[in-house]
């Protein structure tokens, strides 16, 4: 009566062994280790640069236990901080500016569960210490910036065309483009209808001129908004890779905020630097017609902005060129003059516009502004001589070697769409965090034998039975966050702990609905079926209702009540295994092979 097929046994063993290996890694814990990444995009992390780093560790008389590629990077791994740290330090002055050294954690973890892909979990920020920033991006600012690069593309898509035009200017969030005859703005309309379909136009007789009105229609808009928190985080996540942060978290959150947690960083001043910087380039040309006057305010259609030795300087509103059209940015010296400097590759698109620019202004200025927190200064403004093909530009002009490499780094790591400023910033100890790990675990393994403590006395080899399958949805829900490469947190944590009371109540249940059954005179074999099959009804509602709740905490939270939802989720899928599948096989193999079965020990 009470017996499963022996491929339900194998299933349930098939799985528990699957559970116990994948859990395995947990166990082992991490090593320091220093994380080799290379910085230029024409060099590659490979065998070559793992012997070399082999080669520097072994001269400085260090002995990693490991040295091993990853992905584009090399790792090594080491037995104590000291070592990582000798180690950080010799492989930064040996391996020079082309390559980034950062700290790191390994886990120690065989190398036969690594080749299962067995890994384990990830530790959040309040467990492994590390830093967390929230950041709030400009929407205004990326608007005018989409505002002013199409004022630009106006005037080259009627040049193309060669019609006539009085001039392209904004009013506010409009665009008016001002014409000289009625003909001429009927065919300028249909050209920017034509290339521009996120604008909306109105035609308008005024003062004599025949003017054109293109509005930004509101899809087109958000679409903006949109583009530029993507092109952020894309950014965000590119400034991280080169700081060689392992297991990062950047999320948005909210229409216009983005979260950056970066665990188990120990340079934090330097993380706060690189991501709360803003830098940006633009490429315009210098007014010349008008004379900058400090205090007062900039002629229209021009900037004011002030150079590296603090003169004031009249530059144009247009934007020939911004930092998107940057495919790599490398940090060096000027041969002329040896002063630091760095040394740009623009794409196809942005050398055809600088090779247009500078064959169209020889003989005048252009300025070289670099953005940083929404702040312009004009890093140089040389006088173009001839045409600049090939898109190779350097910049130059009064900053040293570490400014010349971090601006390098932020560059090459790509352009915000929008500035953003750091409006939270809370830092974690890795020694707090390891306290955090100690109370956590305390605390489950705790609760876990007070639980075993009640069940045994209370229900006796059926609660006993109840504590193995406990044992087994806790080892099977551990498996499953390892293998998804979930990021455990302190309110994860205290998922797992209400996961367990969870699971023993559908136990509860199966022993309440035996003993009531033993009580009505049934013999001890129908009970333990009709005990099974009657609370499975009850079992599933009450784990329904809770998966619901789940789901919405994951579906409308975020950051760590995310964490804490997919814990009681994947929770409720486990304990519905074990306490019904698992306590129900070991309930069988101990009596279900009783033909003749007097009595059972549930109290």
């Amino acid at each position: 009566m009470n017996r499963y097929p022996l491929w339900k046994y194998l299933l349930i063993l098939a799985v528990l062994l699957a559970g116990l290996i994948y859990t395995l890694p947990n166990f082992y814990g991490e090593s320091p280790a220093v994380q080799v990444q290379p910085l230029r995009a024409s060099l590659k992390a490979d065998e070559a640069l793992q012997a070399r780093i082999e080669g520097i560790l072994k001269d400085a008389g260090l002995h990693p236990e490991v040295v091993a590629l990853d992905g584009n990077s090399v790792k090594a791994r080491f037995a104590g901080t000291d070592e990582q740290l000798k180690a950080k330090d010799v492989l930064v002055a040996q391996l020079g500016d082309d390559y980034m050294a950062a700290l790191n954690l390994l886990s120690r973890s065989p190398q036969w569960l690594t080749d299962l892909h067995a890994l384990p979990m990830y530790l959040g920020l309040d467990l492994r210490g590390g830093v967390h920033f929230l950041l709030q991006v400009d929407m205004k600012a990326a608007l005018d910036k989409a505002l002013e690069a199409a004022t630009g593309d106006i005037r080259s898509a009627l040049r193309e065309q060669n019609l006539a035009y009085a001039g392209v200017t904004r009013d506010g969030n409009d665009l008016v483009v001002r014409f000289r005859d009625a003909d001429a703005r009927a065919k300028g309309e249909a050209e920017i209808k034509q290339r521009f379909a996120d604008y909306a136009l109105v035609d308008k007789d005024e003062g004599g001129e025949f003017l054109l009105r293109a509005t930004l229609k509101p899809e087109a808009e958000r679409r903006i908004q949109d583009s530029a928190i993507q092109q952020n985080l894309l950014t965000l996540r590119n400034r991280v890779n080169e700081l060689g942060v392992a297991e990062p978290v950047i999320q948005q959150q909210g229409a216009d905020r983005v979260v950056v947690q970066l665990p188990g960083v120990q340079d934090t001043a330097r993380a706060k630097d690189i991501l709360g910087r803003t830098a940006t380039l633009e490429v315009r040309m210098v007014d010349e017609e008008h004379q900058a006057v400090p205090g007062a305010a900039a002629p229209f259609g021009t900037d004011m902005f002030k150079d590296r030795e603090g003169r004031m300087l009249l530059v144009k509103k247009q934007v020939i060129l911004t930092g998107e059209r940057i495919n790599d940015a490398q940090p060096g010296f000027d041969n002329r003059t040896n002063e630091a400097a760095v040394h740009i590759n623009l794409d196809s698109v942005g050398a055809r516009k600088f090779k247009e620019a500078t064959r169209e202004n020889v003989g005048k200025r252009m300025a070289i502004i670099l953005f940083e927190k929404g702040r312009g200064e004009v890093v140089t403004a040389p006088v173009i001589r001839e045409e600049i093909g090939g898109g190779r530009v350097q910049i130059s002009g009064q900053m040293n070697t570490v400014e010349a490499q971090d601006t390098a780094l932020l560059l090459r790591a790509g352009a915000l769409a929008a500035p953003m400023e750091i409006v939270e910033e809370r830092t974690v100890g890795p020694s707090l965090g390891a306290e955090n790990i100690t109370r956590g675990f305390d605390s489950t393994k705790i609760g876990f034998m007070m639980i075993a403590v009640f069940m045994v006395a209370y229900y006796l080899m059926f609660g006993t039975i109840s504590v193995l399958a406990l044992g087994a949805n806790l080892l099977l829900l551990v498996a499953l966050l390892s293998m998804l490469q979930a990021t455990l947190t302190l309110p994860g944590m205290a998922g797992i702990a209400l996961t367990l009371g969870m699971a023993i109540d559908a136990n509860v249940l199966i022993n309440e609905r035996i003993r009531e059954e033993l009580r009505n005179g049934v013999t001890p074999q129908a009970a333990i079926h009709a005990g099974y099959d009657r609370a499975w009804g009850t079992i599933l509602d009450s784990n329904v209702t809770t998966l619901i709740a789940g789901v919405a905490l994951f579906m409308f939270g975020s950051g760590p009540i995310k964490g804490f939802a997919v814990v009681l989720c994947l929770g409720i899928l486990t304990s519905m295994f074990s306490a019904i599948l698992v306590s129900r096989a070991l309930v069988n193999i101990i009596y279900g092979r009783k033909a003749r079965l007097n009595k059972v020990a549930i109290g």
